[in-house]
Parts: C-alpha cells; sequence; structure tokens
C-alpha cells in the first residue's frame, strides 16, 4: 500500500459513503457534514416560513422547530434493496491494507460484531432482513448526501425525503448550524457499530436518534422511545466521535480532534447519561421495565379510604393519555381509571410503590454507595423478584458508562489548518475558505469530494466508486440488453439530483431516481456495459454539452449542462484512466 493508493481510495470512499467506509476513513463522516453545509438545500431552509423570526428564539426552541422540520420533511430508511449488496470476502480483501481484519470483525457489525446479546431478541443478520440471503452477503448502506435524501421523493412509496442514521446525523449537524444557529465547536457526532447520532452540547446536553431529539429528561423518562435511543450507549462501543476539530476512532492510534474538546465531551456525554435516584426516577424506571411492573402496586385514596391498584394497570393508561403517572398530573392520569379497577385490600405479593418512593424521597440514595444500595435492597425484599437483580437493573437504569475511544496509547495531532468556520459566515464565504485550507486539512479537502463536485476534484476517485460499487443499477438492467438499457436509459428524466455546474451523481442515484444528466446517464451505461462484459473497452467524451459514450463500434450521446471541461474517461477490465489532453478529445459531434 502506498500513500497514493490510500488517498484515492479514501477520496473514491468519499463518493460513496458507506457505513463500511466511514468506519474505515473515519474523516468521511465530518466531511459529509461539510459537504451538505455546502450545498444550497439546507440554506433555503431558512425562507421557509417554518424558521420566520426563528432567531428571536432561544437555541433548544430553535433546535425544536428544526427538530420539527426534519420529522415532516424525511423518514428513516434501511432498506436493503436502495443501495445493493456485496459481500464480507470482498470487503474484508478491499480494506486489507488499512485495517487489521481480526480488529474489524470485533468492532463492525456487518463482519460479525453484535454488540451485547441483550441489545436484539433475534440475531443481527435476521434483525437487519439478511437472513434471506446465502452466505457473507452484506449491505452496502450508503448514507446519503443531503441532495440523495430529498430525491427520495421520486422513489416508488416515498411522500418525503429520506435516509439512514449516518445520514440523518450528519444532515442534522450541518441544519443545526445552518438554521438553528448552533456554533460548530457545540455539535459532536458519533457513530457505534450500530447507531450513529449526534451530542449538542447545550445546557445538560442534547441527543438526536435518527429524526427524532432526546434530552436528558427524556433519556432517564422511562418511555419506549426513549428505551430504543438508549440502546446504542448502553449497549454498544463509540467507535468515532468527529468534531469540527478532527476526529477519534477506537481502533487508530492517531486521533486529530482538539484534546481539551474531546476531554469536555466525554465529560458532558457522562453526565448526560447519568442520573440520581429521585421518586420520579424510581417511577420512570418502573415504566421502564414492564416485566417489573407484575411486582408492584399504586395505593390510592378515594373519598378517605385507601385503595390498591396493580402497577401495570396504571401505566398501560398512560399509553392513551397526555399525562404521565411520574408527573405533577398523576392525578388526571389515576382519576381516569375507572373506579372497578381498584381493590379495597392491598395485592399480595406486591410491593406498595408508594412506601418505596417515600423512602427514596427522604432518604436520598447514593448509586456508587454500598451501604446505600444494601438498604435500597431491603426495601425491594419480594417474593415477587429477585431484589439483588432489580437493584443492579436500577443502577443500570441510572448510571450508564458510556465506552467512548479511550485517550490511553492516542498520539493528538491536530490538522495544519483548522476548519474555523463561524456562524458568521455565509455559504459563498464557507466554500471559499475551504478552498483555501484543502491542502492542509484533509477533511475538507474530502468535502469536495462528499460534494460530488468534478470541477473541485481529480475525477478517476468518483469513477473508480462508479464502477466498482454500483450494482443496484447493474442488477436492474440485468436481463436487458444493451440496446434495450440505452432506450431505458433515455427515458429517464433529463434533470440531476444534484443541479449545480460540475456535481455528479453516481449511477445508482440515477437509477433509484430515474433522472439525470447527460453525463450521469453516460456513467450509469458504462457501469451496466462494463457489469455484463468488464473486458469491454469503454470511453466517455465530455464535452461542454455533450456526453458521448464509446464502446466497439457504438456512439450514444447525451445532452448535459454540467459544464465540465473537455476529457475523455476510458474504462476497461476494471482500470480507469482520464484523459485532459485536449488534441486527442474531437470539438463536435454529430
Amino acid at each position: 500500500m502506498t500513500n497514493n493508493s490510500l488517498a484515492i481510495e479514501r477520496k473514491s470512499s468519499a463518493s460513496t459513503l458507506s457505513d463500511m467506509e466511514l468506519f474505515v476513513f473515519p474523516e468521511l463522516m465530518y466531511a459529509l457534514v461539510l459537504a451538505n453545509i455546502m450545498s444550497p438545500c439546507i440554506w433555503q431552509w431558512r425562507n421557509d416560513p417554518w424558521f420566520k423570526n426563528i432567531e428571536s428564539m432561544n437555541p433548544y426552541k430553535r433546535i425544536l422547530r428544526l427538530k420539527q422540520y426534519i420529522m415532516d420533511h424525511y423518514v428513516f430508511n434501511l432498506d436493503l434493496e436502495t443501495w445493493g449488496l456485496t459481500t464480507q470476502e470482498r470487503e474484508l480483501a478491499r480494506f486489507k491494507d488499512y485495517i487489521d481484519i481480526n480488529t474489524l470483525e470485533k468492532s463492525n457489525a456487518l463482519f460479525g460484531y453484535e454488540g451485547d446479546k441483550y441489545y436484539f431478541d433475534v440475531d443481527i443478520r435476521k434483525h437487519f432482513g439478511l437472513d434471506k440471503y446465502k452466505g457473507n452477503v452484506i449491505p452496502y448502506w450508503k448514507t446519503e448526501t443531503i441532495e440523495a435524501m430529498n430525491a427520495f421523493i421520486h422513489k416508488e412509496n416515498y411522500r418525503t425525503g429520506a435516509g439512514e442514521c449516518v445520514s440523518l446525523a450528519t444532515l442534522y449537524a450541518a441544519a443545526l448550524f445552518i438554521v438553528a444557529r448552533i456554533p460548530l465547536r457545540d455539535i459532536y457526532l458519533m457513530a457505534t457499530p450500530l447507531h450513529s447520532q449526534d451530542f449538542i452540547d447545550i445546557k445538560d446536553g442534547i441527543l438526536t436518534n435518527n429524526r427524532r431529539l432526546v434530552t436528558k429528561n427524556m433519556w432517564i423518562n422511562g418511555t419506549e422511545i426513549s428505551a430504543k435511543a438508549r440502546r446504542a450507549l448502553e449497549k454498544e462501543r463509540v467507535t468515532i466521535v468527529a468534531h469540527e476539530s478532527g476526529c477519534i476512532h477506537i481502533l487508530y492510534l492517531d486521533a486529530t480532534i482538539d484534546r481539551k474538546a474531546y476531554q469536555g465531551f466525554v465529560k458532558k456525554l457522562t453526565s448526560f447519561v447519568e442520573t440520581s435516584l429521585t421518586p420520579e426516577v424510581l417511577g420512570n424506571f418502573i415504566r421502564y421495565r414492564r416485566d417489573l411492573q407484575k411486582c408492584f402496586q399504586i395505593r390510592w385514596n378515594i373519598h378517605g379510604a385507601d385503595y390498591y391498584i396493580e402497577a401495570e394497570h396504571v401505566f398501560s393508561y398512560e399509553t392513551h393519555s397526555p399525562y404521565f403517572f411520574t408527573s405533577q398530573n398523576r392525578s388526571l392520569l389515576i382519576n381516569d381509571i375507572d373506579a372497578e379497577s381498584f381493590h379495597t385490600s392491598p395485592l399480595s405479593r406486591r410491593i406498595i410503590f408508594n412506601d418505596l418512593e417515600t423512602y427514596v424521597k427522604h432518604n436520598p440514595v447514593n448509586l456508587h454507595a454500598a451501604d446505600d444500595i444494601y438498604r435500597l435492597r431491603k426495601e425491594f425484599e419480594s417474593d415477587c423478584m429477585n431484589a439483588a437483580i432489580a437493584i443492579e437493573s436500577l443502577i443500570e437504569f441510572c448510571i450508564i458508562k458510556p465506552t467512548v475511544p479511550t485517550e490511553e496509547g492516542k498520539k493528538f495531532t491536530p490538522y495544519k489548518k483548522p476548519l474555523s468556520i463561524t456562524l458568521a459566515m455565509e455559504r459563498s464565504d464557507i466554500i471559499n475558505h475551504l478552498r483555501t485550507i484543502r491542502h492542509d486539512n484533509c477533511v475538507a479537502d474530502l468535502a469536495f469530494y462528499a460534494y460530488r463536485d468534478l470541477n473541485e476534484t481529480d475525477v478517476e476517485p468518483f469513477l473508480q466508486a462508479a464502477i466498482e460499487r454500483n450494482s443496484v443499477s447493474c442488477n436492474g438492467l440485468q436481463s436487458y440488453t444493451i440496446d434495450d438499457t440505452i432506450t431505458h436509459i433515455q427515458t429517464f428524466r433529463d434533470e440531476s439530483i444534484y443541479p449545480e455546474k460540475g456535481r455528479c451523481a453516481q449511477p445508482d442515484e440515477v437509477w433509484n431516481y430515474r433522472r439525470g444528466d447527460g453525463i450521469e446517464k453516460a456513467l450509469l451505461l458504462a457501469n451496466v456495459i462494463h457489469s455484463k462484459d468488464p473486458e469491454k473497452v469503454i470511453s466517455i467524451t465530455i464535452l461542454p454539452h455533450t456526453a458521448l459514450v464509446e464502446y466497439e463500434d457504438k456512439k450514444i450521446s447525451f445532452d448535459s449542462t454540467k459544464g465540465l471541461s473537455k476529457q475523455m474517461w476510458h474504462i476497461a477490465k476494471g482500470n480507469i484512466t482520464v484523459q485532459p489532453d485536449k488534441k486527442h478529445i474531437p470539438q463536435e459531434i454529430s
């Protein structure tokens, strides 16, 4: 492996942005954030009436406003067919020179890692729908740019944009900066083997979880939504943390993130996921652990007399009520329960929750102190459940120790030039600034590759990604002859999902959304021809308004408005060359 081959592979990965590529090349995660910031799409949101007067709101309300917009305009998508499948063997062979394979298999969900066995009731392959495929088939799970997310509206059965968890995390990070006006220094992106999310460092902290937000209060409220949000940090290791200053990876010894910023993040995140035991938290825990509710009863005074009701009955009423048992509106919730549901005498074998609640209120419990835990355990004694296990579960509910990359053994080396992007900058300022620092900051450089601007980048990495990692279009056209393929592609709408000059879609994006510029359609055709017969020599000639595909004795031209400079792309036997020499390029195409 040479430094040049590593650079090309990383730049090529910026065009496909699969979860696997982001794991091997962690700089790509923030490169996509920057690509989304460079895009005009999110900047246009600021003109939406939904965000009118957002500047006058406090940061939390601005973030809530943004959350609702994302909830309304995007859905979570993890469909296996969207970006296609590959195999473990193929990906291991591809990355063997860049990462230790044995370590990879213990760290990445696509290669056998399953986190804590408690994380899923079923195995990983079944959970993701991979059990229907034979062998070591794994999904590409490409992370979408904002344009590719928006373009889902053109797919059948989609009414809005869509994206997988990394797409939503990077979208949130860019939108938090552009629309909610949160400084990039306060936004951290986290990847675990099975999930990606952001931590926003304002007040007690906020987590993004796909489309939703999780505050500290929500983190500990015990609802099903919060339980799902907790899983990644409860059951998995954080493999990557990405920040404006750089990133840190669980496997790599070199880290580019600012050390003080990272230490502050770890401290804030640890505080976010830990809470003291209060009566409210105790109730939240019982809500969270439905299996333990059968061991508790609620005492309630009705007309001067004490009555009793099963805890699971009370918590089930929350599903259809605006009130929580653990809130100040407890009486409003319980008053909605039919009187015949109550018992006149205490239920046998059940702990009276009110007494346990009173104990916690008047006897503050330090869950780090053995004596306090012992005394609390006595209150949990019951022949309905194992008190020791219940207390252990309560501690785990209140105190999570996130497994983030350790500083031990890491060499913190910042980029020669920091990003230094501020809220005062407009989009054009940011793009110009990134141009000036891209040679001294690899994330800035990779951002242009993730942005897909072929006027600003080397073309070979983009073409390599197109030919090697766009299987969906090839499979979709597998039964077509080449002539039928040409006819079918020509029916696609003459409209790129990247409307700006120079920016180009990958073949599978053209195929999925049934639209593309002439250059994009030409590359889709070349990809299909190459997949059918890798020995064929294919050339694509790029002229100001035309893309000409040539193979054997055939010539097919497509109109283009991308404004690329004159050049020739040659594809043969998996090798790609770009010939910018104008004397070899015809001036006109008939």
